[in-house]
């Protein structure tokens, strides 16, 4: 049987931190960053965890991390 590889397009979008948290970038800061204001950026910019039931579709891409 085969390794079980890394799916590396979740991997370039999810990190996992320290304590086993999935943290992810949040949508809203590719495009149109004119109109929105400084502080709605600042907050975009934040990294989020990830809910329960993303949690566990994303484990499975990442085994090996």
């Amino acid at each position: 049987m085969g390794k079980m590889k890394t799916k590396k397009s979740a991997a370039k979008r999810f990190k996992r931190t320290g304590s086993g948290k999935l943290m992810h970038s949040g949508p809203g800061q590719n495009h149109a960053c004119t109109v929105k204001d400084a502080r709605r950026m600042r907050r975009l910019r934040q990294k989020k965890e990830l809910t329960d039931g993303e949690k566990k579709k994303i484990e499975k891409l990442l085994p090996n991390d």
